[in-house]
């Protein structure tokens, strides 16, 4: 985390005339939220990185962005353009991973070491709406995209195991060749059915257009995403949002888009062990519980897990033929989303067991004899990944790379229909160089 704000600094006391970093907010835990923009052009695009704390390479990215933008002229002065680049939204969740950010990259040290905070407590969702955020990340996400009023916002994520897509609010046609291009040249999956896209419409392969917010409750909104969030809040001002997903690791079948042999008894079988395994989380969770009370911060780890326990009930039972909801019947499902919906059983669970298993290290103790289970546990799930869904580690520069190259395309394609403004959509903009962040 800090790594991000020391090199943000040092390309603003390279560039001062050209780039600007300025603090936009504060963090719950005081961390401050740092906005960097390149260029002096009228049209505004954000980029927010580390929207959820678990998928850093969002801020590797945003400096590459940030380098790209001021080596070349055509993406600010050539497309009258500014690059607002919001380097992380969760400072305080991202700190949380630091424990596998620096490697060895194995999935057992990843889950070990994974944190996300319950969904009340990430920041691009608007539960109650935007006049009722609690999240100070929040607000002070709410109040950039309402000073720069963007034509394109990019919401920077990744997807731990499976492949790259992109969800838009507006269609951006052209998008979908661009995104397998850069695929194919990266070696990065495609991942052609996403569960949370499961009754979105496809506006290509891999591009998803995310459905207008719907009032819903909290398991429908975690199932879904469907619910009023930050990706929707700036549609008022003509912003075409996309959240671009790049995977840490790829599993090839997640693009073969090829019919299933038997797709309703893999199903089943994805809805049982999802209730196989929540069952037995559940129970290792009663028996641990009374002996967290004295853990620190405990109730932040535990909200996650009880979110995870709430919801894979009702993910197993969409899944299942037997018990799905015959009012919303599963779409046309391809090989594609059925290894989307396995890799996403699998790690509903596997985090859960990781934040116990965190829980129990904290506190130092563990009379219920939970630890070893747990740690079973996780390695049995991930060698199901390694070996059954034959899951492949994509190094950092090819993650960045990829992400970066889907922004461009969609920094090209919005621009072309975005208006030029008579606004700078920062105020005080000049050549002067920036505030050194020890100096705040």
């Amino acid at each position: 985390m800090d790594e991000l704000g020391a090199r943000a600094a040092a390309l603003v006391a390279r560039r001062p005339g050209d780039a600007r970093l300025r603090r936009v907010g504060t963090s719950r835990a005081g961390t401050p939220m740092w906005l960097l923009s390149v260029g002096h052009g009228s049209r505004q695009a954000l980029v927010v990185a580390g929207p959820h704390a678990n998928e850093p390479v969002g801020g590797a990215t945003a400096l590459r962005l940030a380098e790209r933008a001021l080596a070349d002229p055509l993406l600010t002065e050539g497309a009258d353009a500014t690059w607002n680049l919001l380097l992380c939204l969760d400072p305080d969740g991202l700190r949380r991973n630091e424990g596998w950010l620096k490697g060895p990259y194995t999935l057992g040290r990843y889950f070990r070491n994974f944190f996300r905070p319950g969904f009340l407590e990430q920041p691009e969702w608007l539960p109650a709406g935007a006049a009722a955020a609690a999240l100070p990340e929040t607000r002070a996400l709410l109040a950039v995209q309402d000073e720069l009023r963007p034509f394109l916002q990019c919401s920077l994520h990744g997807v731990d195991v499976g492949g790259g897509f992109v969800e838009l609010t507006d269609d951006l046609p052209g998008l979908a060749p661009r995104v397998a291009q850069a695929a194919a040249r990266l070696g990065v999956p495609r991942e052609l059915g996403p569960y949370d896209t499961l009754y979105w419409p496809a506006l290509g392969p891999a591009v998803h257009h995310i459905p207008p917010p719907q009032p819903g409750d909290l398991v429908a909104a975690i199932t879904e995403a469907a619910v009023e969030s930050t990706w929707y809040h700036p549609h008022r001002y003509g912003t075409v949002t996309a959240v671009v997903e790049a995977p840490m690791w790829g599993v090839a079948a997640v693009e073969d888009g090829s019919p299933p042999a038997d797709a309703a008894a893999l199903l089943r079988t994805a809805g049982r062990t999802l209730r196989r395994d929540t069952r037995l989380l559940g129970r290792l969770l009663a028996r641990i519980r009374p002996y967290l009370a004295d853990v620190p911060d405990a109730a932040r780890l535990l909200a996650p897990v009880d979110d995870y326990l709430l919801v894979s009930p009702r993910l197993a039972d969409t899944w299942d033929p037997d018990v799905a909801d015959v009012a919303r019947p599963l779409p046309p499902l391809s090989t594609a989303h059925l290894a989307a919906l396995r890799i996403a059983g699998r790690r509903v669970a596997l985090r859960t067991a990781g934040l116990l298993h965190q829980l129990l290290t904290l506190a130092g103790r563990d009379p219920a004899g939970a630890l070893p289970e747990l740690d079973r546990l996780i390695d049995e799930w991930c060698a199901d990944y390694r070996d059954g869904c034959s899951a492949r580690w994509i190094p950092v520069a090819r993650q960045v790379e990829y992400q970066t190259r889907v922004v461009h395309a969609a920094f090209e394609l919005a621009a072309r229909h975005a208006p030029a403004v008579s606004r700078s959509g920062e105020p005080g903009w000049g050549a002067q160089a920036a505030v050194p962040m020890h100096g705040e």
